[in-house]
C-alpha cells in the first residue's frame, strides 16, 4: 500500500486559522498529505490585523526541526516568514542536512497595508541563504520588488521583466504572482528551468483574502509532495497549476464562511463541506 506524502510548514501562529502554520495544516490536510510543523513565532492576531509577535528562538527552532526529521521522512517543506538571519541560518543548516525533495519559500516581507516586516538584514537573509536552497520561491508582485530593490511592477510586461532577476537569485521555479495588479484578471507569472508561463486567473470580487499567500504556497508544496519520485520535467508546473486551481476554488467559496469581523479566510476546505 502507497504511504501518504508528509509535508512540513515552518511558520508563525494564527489563531485565527486562516494563514501561518495552522492555514497551512488546512491546506495540506484538504489536498491529501500529511502535514506536521516547526513553529517559528506565536503571533497575536485575528482577521482584523496583528497585535504582537513573540518570535522562538533560533536554537529552538533547531531543535524543532532536528528532532523531526530524525523521525519523520518528510517529502516537501515550506518556509513562511522568516525575520532574522541567524533563523534563516539554522533552517538552511538542517534542512541542507536532511534535503527534503521539494523545498517551497513564501518570502513574506510585506504586510497587505504595504509596511515592510522584516529589516534589510532579515530582507538579505531571506534573499542570500533561503531563496538558493528553495526549489520554489512565490513572491507578490512587492515581495518581488523587495527582493530585487527595484519598483514593484504595475503591468504585465514589468512583471515579465522582472523575472531574469528573481531566477538569478538562484531558485529554479518562481511563481510571482499577480495579484496586486489592477483589472478583471490576475495572471500569475511561472519560471521554470527552460521557460516561463502565464498563469491567469479571473479576479473574484472578495474581501476574504486573509491568508491567500499561505494558502498557495502550502497548495504548492502539498501538490509536489504527492508527485512520484520518478516524475517527467512538465510534472512540477502541472503541480504548480493544479494548486493555484484549488486556490481560486478556495477563495470563490469563501462567502460560505463567516470568521470575524475584517478580512475572513478563504475556505481551505470547500471541495469537503
Amino acid at each position: 500500500m502507497d504511504t501518504i506524502a508528509k509535508v512540513l510548514t515552518i511558520a508563525g501562529s494564527d489563531p485565527s486559522g486562516g494563514a501561518g502554520l495552522q492555514g497551512d495544516i488546512k491546506t495540506f490536510s484538504a489536498l491529501g498529505v500529511y502535514a506536521t510543523n516547526v513553529i517559528t513565532a506565536v503571533i497575536a492576531q485575528n482577521t482584523r490585523g496583528v497585535a504582537r509577535v513573540e518570535p522562538v528562538s533560533a536554537e529552538m527552532i533547531g531543535v524543532q526541526l532536528e528532532n523531526l526529521l530524525e523521525d519523520v521522512e518528510i517529502d516537501a517543506v515550506k518556509i513562511g516568514m522568516v525575520a532574522s538571519r541567524e533563523v534563516a541560518e539554522v533552517i538552511a543548516r538542517v534542512l541542507g542536512r536532511h534535503r527534503p525533495r521539494w523545498i517551497v519559500l513564501d518570502p513574506v516581507m510585506v504586510a497587505k497595508s504595504g509596511d515592510i516586516l522584516v529589516d534589510d538584514e532579515g530582507i538579505r537573509a531571506v534573499r542570500d541563504v533561503l531563496v538558493p536552497l528553495a526549489h520554489v520561491i512565490t513572491p507578490n508582485l512587492p515581495e518581488a520588488a523587495v527582493l530585487l530593490d527595484t519598483a514593484s511592477p504595475k503591468t504585465p510586461g514589468e512583471m515579465e521583466a522582472m523575472l531574469p532577476g528573481l531566477t538569478a537569485l538562484g531558485a529554479p521555479y518562481a511563481v510571482l504572482k499577480g495579484g496586486h495588479l489592477t483589472g478583471e484578471s490576475c495572471p500569475d507569472l511561472l519560471a521554470t528551468p527552460s521557460e516561463h508561463a502565464w498563469l491567469p486567473a479571473s479576479r473574484i470580487e472578495t474581501d476574504n483574502l486573509h491568508g491567500t499567500g499561505c494558502a498557495l504556497s502550502s497548495a504548492i508544496t502539498a501538490c509536489l509532495a504527492k508527485l512520484p519520485v520518478d516524475a517527467d520535467e512538465h510534472a512540477p508546473v502541472e503541480a504548480i497549476r493544479e494548486a493555484k486551481s484549488w486556490l481560486h476554488e478556495a477563495l470563490a467559496a469563501s462567502e460560505r464562511l463567516q470568521v470575524g469581523r475584517g478580512r475572513g479566510p478563504v475556505h481551505h476546505f470547500h471541495r469537503w463541506w
